[in-house]
């Protein structure tokens, strides 16, 4: 059979499978019919030599009873007539001892005496086979009492003679038929495969020429003869498609005469756009020491390429959508000037400058969120002061808050914290904290329509309290777990995702409120942030 992705042509395909199919249905018949014959053959032979032997045991009492061995050996060479006799031995049980002692015996011609078998005179008496003779014994009873015993050595030569002669037989019928069954699927698959070629012929030949007036033949075939009338509708309906293609080619070129220009305007326009962005981006390299907290941190370069690659698509889009209606508008006035402007025109300009606005407004909008986000990372320390907080009743708040977004999944969240546990902190960062971890648990770690659990337990160690933040997601992927806390680095790429929010949640750790976080390793699904902020604002 033809591997996964071997191509195969219809007819070794045809002729494979039926030769399979019969070779399978006569070896399973040769091999059933064969085997029921040779067992049938074997049980007459066995049946007739047990009764040979039963005979001889009924003949045998009174010679054994009178010790009249000269009697019996005369009546066991009747049985040189008999093929499949070889050796018959009689056995007396002595009546005082009760041993086993040979009586008499008997040798087809040309045929060799065996040894006694005294060994192996107790019941049950069941057939033996060795090569090609059988062994039978029958006990020879007188009033239900056992007065010997007589043994048979049948030869199997004739059986397995005719079993040999059978297995040519077989073979050489299977072999005829094989052959007559492949001359017939040789006929069979020229009168598929002959049709077949013909419409792959026809198709090349149109997709070649691009002719699209020929016309498949009808076929002798039913399922042939449908795909020839449909492959004939498909021509039809390609043709009288080429032809409204043609015609809205022509409407096409009329539109398209003042491309180039609108191209170039276009392109002009991108070029101002980036090199404003490169003018923002060196401004931003004035920033580097705040942004790059330790070793762990991304180079300059990494953040500006990250800064480049997200603001600089939605800003692309809006210089885009709104050269796009400048365009437009230039086309409406030059109508309106020559007073051809028509209603369709007027309606045509109104949609398509309402799109261009909102492309223009969600573009913008999105470079705003992310230069906010992008703002966010510069935390200051001194925005805010110290307070006596209620760490229960802030992340309760912080909850309270996401309701919304929360109650959207069907996620669980835990928090494990004393309800009487107060520590003097700040409270905006704390918040935010909290805020962006239960966030990108809900945005990366879950599947849609799946559940997950969010746990939050807080403790106090001293003058250290330490958050312990986990969810059973899938986890940080491999590749990011070193850089989880740079800026920019983030898994949904192009999918709203900025790569700004574990940035901002450790420098609000880290300069905000003075303390440590880690990502620790975790064997199992999930992740597990470890914060610990000491109160005296010093760890």
């Amino acid at each position: 059979m033809p591997r996964y992705g071997q191509i195969i042509s219809i007819k070794k395909a045809l002729i494979r499978t039926v030769m399979l199919i019969t070779v399978l249905s006569l070896t399973l018949s040769v091999s059933v019919s064969t085997y029921l014959d040779i067992r049938k053959q074997r049980i007459i032979t066995l049946n007739k030599l047990t009764t040979f032997a039963d005979i001889i045991a009924f003949n045998a009492q009174i010679s054994l009873l009178f010790d009249d061995d000269e009697t019996e050996q005369t009546r066991l060479k009747a049985f040189k007539a008999v093929k499949e006799i070889k050796n018959i031995h009689i056995y007396k049980l002595d009546d005082f001892s009760n041993e086993t002692i040979f009586f008499t015996s008997f040798n087809a011609p040309n045929t060799p005496p065996v040894p006694t078998k005294k060994n192996k005179l107790k019941a049950p008496f069941e057939p033996e086979y060795s090569g090609n003779y059988v062994d039978v014994i029958r006990p020879i009873m007188f009033e239900e009492i056992i007065q010997g015993y007589v043994y048979i050595r049948g030869d199997l030569s004739t059986l397995n003679a005719y079993i040999k002669d059978k297995l040519i037989i077989d073979f050489l019928v299977a072999f005829i038929v094989l052959f007559v069954v492949f001359l017939l699927s040789i006929k069979i698959q020229r009168r598929l495969a002959k049709p077949i070629e013909g419409l792959s012929a026809l198709v090349q030949d149109v997709s070649k020429n691009k002719n699209y007036d020929i016309r498949a033949p009808h076929v002798n075939v039913f399922e042939l003869n449908q795909l020839s009338h449909s492959l004939n509708v498909l021509f039809s309906r390609t043709q009288a498609q080429l032809e409204r293609q043609k015609k809205d080619e022509q409407e096409i070129r009329l539109l398209n005469q003042n491309l180039e220009e609108k191209v170039n305007h276009r392109t002009i326009a991108l070029k101002e756009a980036n090199q404003e962005l490169l003018n923002t981006l060196e401004r931003m390299h004035q920033y580097q020491n705040q942004i790059v907290e330790n070793e762990k941190m991304a180079s300059l370069g990494q953040m500006v390429a990250g800064v480049a690659h997200e603001v600089n698509t939605p800003i692309g889009l809006g210089i885009t959508g709104s050269t796009l209606l400048k365009d437009k508008l230039f086309e409406i006035k030059g109508a309106f000037d020559k007073k051809t402007l028509t209603s369709k025109q007027l309606s045509k300009f109104i949609n398509d400058g309402i799109e261009n606005l909102e492309l223009v407004y969600r573009s913008l909008n999105r470079a705003a969120e992310l230069i906010s986000s992008f703002k966010q990372v510069a935390v200051s320390q001194d925005t805010e002061s110290s307070l006596m907080i209620n760490l229960n009743k802030l992340v309760n708040e912080v909850l309270l808050s996401m309701k919304a977004e929360i109650g959207l999944t069907s996620h669980k969240i835990q928090i494990d914290c004393p309800e009487t546990l107060n520590i003097q902190s700040k409270a905006g960062p704390l918040h935010q904290i909290f805020q962006n971890l239960i966030e990108n648990s809900l945005i990366h770690a879950f599947d849609k329509n799946t559940s997950g659990n969010i746990q939050i337990k807080i403790t106090m160690i001293g003058k250290i309290f330490r958050i312990d933040y986990s969810d059973d997601g899938k986890g940080v992927p491999a590749n990011i777990k070193n850089r989880i806390f740079d800026p920019f680095v983030t898994t949904r790429r192009g999918e709203g995702g900025s790569g700004l929010g574990m940035h901002l949640v450790y420098n609000l750790v880290t300069q905000a409120l003075k303390g440590r976080i880690e990502l620790e390793e975790n064997k199992n699904a999930g992740v597990h942030f470890i914060i610990t902020i000491p109160l005296d604002g010093d760890l």
